[in-house]
């Protein structure tokens, strides 16, 4: 197993160990990890001269391809931290992350710059724009510089910033149950344990090719990219628009390694497989909620050399629990047991750790607990909190106190030690992979000005896990079209995931609870009694 300590040092490391292996695949592109690692240093040098600090903020908003890869290895090799944006993510919600945490440099391209618009006026701490492909030179546009990739890449060699395992490497913005996206912020041993756990047990191996479907924003997207450099073996970024590509990239590129959310894996499940698709897999790892039995049963009927593997983790400590595949029969409800190197608690409110099947909260402990989140004290202590002295494995003589992330999720524990999904305490709508906050959706449906009050909630979906439902009352100047008006204003302000599914109007004023606010629980019950005679659910995992 690699030695790195530092991000940058699993590209470093394997091109050390097997320069000419090829590391990265997009379309017809390949690179070794000789020249991954030569681009690295390359752009970091070029990060050096812009004037980059220790600990500044480079945010990286494109799609899959070798300048994101670089640019995220690069930043933290220069001293810095990388910020993935998703791609998807429309110009309002890339400004938030932009001013929330002071990004200096932001690495696009071209045709991403047009969508932001003015919206970069307001994020005054941006400095620099590099633009990957080909553009027009290096130019001013008000208090930023614009620069081509190929200029940055070709400054003078410089040496980076000090920096230890303990500092910041990226910041991964994940949507908060109180509105904006909140960033979680991730050391370089977060990242590089994490590879390091994920690698072990999912039995990554230089000759493995690992098919980087999930946006490189989500923790588990980017592991692709960690757990690949950490053993030499190579990643094929695939950009896709429908399942049927991600079945031509599976069969085209020989992949052995799969890992998808529920959403994708339902699509996958009712394609046609044309013959040999799949054929080179050895194993599918599922995370970011829970995967119906039968869409299983049919992956795995058409996959019978591919072990699965059921994943849960949370991006506050990357990936919490997993169930090997020798489970799957037998527990087939379970999100299984603590991943390498990592515990998890179920414990009471009073901190007591909880009994056999007895609900209680999940915490995670150990090294990939990361480092709260951005600029927010007041979420990371209801995140991030110390362990009682009394919590086992931590013996009276110990005097510090050790933080772990209470994750606001309800699990029991079996005799055997399994773990089960009970549900959620928060709000959070779970969709197509994605953690959505309603209190965001509304904020956006408000801005609008096309509703007088609304509230958002999940309801449940075979493919989706959930779908966005709203209900909303009339401000007196609409019109009878209004609905129609407004879902136009969502696309246009929102990231596809983040429509909603349906929106009914009602006469206002909309209940209330005892302390005055929208009642989005009883609503949201009211209406699913009586559309669907089911109550609101969460999905198990995430």
């Amino acid at each position: 197993m690699s030695s790195a300590t530092l991000l940058p040092d699993l590209i470093t490391l394997a091109a050390q160990r097997c320069p000419e292996a090829v590391a990265l695949t997009c379309g017809p592109a390949h690179w070794n990890y000789a020249a991954l690692s030569e681009s690295m240093t390359a752009f970091t040098s070029g990060l050096l001269q812009l004037g980059l600090q220790r600990a500044d903020r480079v945010g990286i908003y494109v799609e899959k391809r070798l300048e994101a890869v670089v640019a995220s290895f690069a930043a933290p090799l220069a001293g810095a931290v990388f910020v993935p944006i998703n791609p998807l993510l429309k110009a309002a919600q890339v400004a938030h992350i932009l001013r929330d945490c002071h990004v200096r440099v932001l690495v696009t391209s071209p045709e991403r710059l047009a969508t932001l618009g003015p919206i970069l006026r307001d994020c005054p701490d941006l400095q620099h724009v590099v633009l990957c492909g080909r553009t027009d030179p290096p130019h001013t546009r008000g208090h930023w510089v614009a620069h081509t990739w190929q200029d940055v890449s070709s400054s003078p060699p410089a040496n980076g910033h000090r920096v230890i395992d303990a500092d910041l490497a990226a910041i991964l913005y994940t949507s908060g149950s109180t509105g904006q996206p909140k960033g979680v912020m991730l050391s370089h041993r977060n990242l590089v344990m994490g590879a390091k756990s994920v690698a072990s047990y999912l039995e990554n191996q230089p000759d493995d090719t690992l098919l980087a479907a999930l946006p490189l924003s989500f923790d588990a997207g980017f592991s692709q990219l960690t757990t690949a450099f950490l053993v030499g073996a190579r990643v094929v970024l695939l950009n896709y628009l429908l399942p049927r590509d991600v079945l031509k990239a599976l069969a085209d590129e020989k992949v052995t390694g799969l890992t998808a959310v529920p959403p994708l894996y339902l699509q996958l499940a009712a394609q046609d497989w044309p013959e040999g698709t799949g054929a080179h897999l050895r194993y599918f790892a599922n995370t970011g909620g829970h995967l119906p039995r039968d869409t299983l049963a049919k992956l795995r009927q058409r996959l019978p050399q591919a072990k699965p593997y059921l994943m849960y983790g949370l991006t506050e400590a990357f990936r919490s629990t997993y169930l090997p595949p020798q489970d799957v029969d037998r527990k087939p409800n379970s999100i299984g047991q603590a991943i390498p190197n990592a515990e998890v608690l179920v414990l009471r409110p009073d901190g007591t750790p909880c009994a056999t099947d007895e609900p209680g909260e999940l915490v995670h402990r150990g090294a990939l607990v990361a480092l709260g989140y951005w600029n927010d004290a007041e979420k990371t202590a209801e995140r991030f909190k110390q362990l009682p002295f009394s919590t086992p494995g931590r013996p009276a003589g110990l005097q510090l106190p050790e933080v772990a992330v209470f994750s606001g999720d309800t699990v029991r524990r079996d005799a055997e030690g399994y773990l089960y999904f009970v549900g959620r305490r928060d709000e959070m709508i779970k969709t197509s992979g994605y953690r959505v906050s309603p209190t965001e959706v509304e904020d956006i449906l408000y801005a609008t000005q096309l509703v007088g009050e609304c509230v958002a909630f999940g309801v449940p979906h075979e493919m989706l896990g959930q779908t966005i439902q709203i209900i909303a009352t009339r401000p007196l100047f609409i019109r009878a079209e209004g609905q129609k008006d407004l879902i136009s204003e969502c696309r246009s302000r929102m990231p596809a995931y983040m429509l909603p599914a349906g929106i009914e109007w009602v006469n206002g004023p909309l209940p209330r609870n005892a302390n005055g606010k929208i009642d989005r629980a009883t609503l949201a019950c009211d209406w699913l009694a009586h559309h669907t005679h089911a109550t609101p659910t969460t999905t198990s995992g995430r």
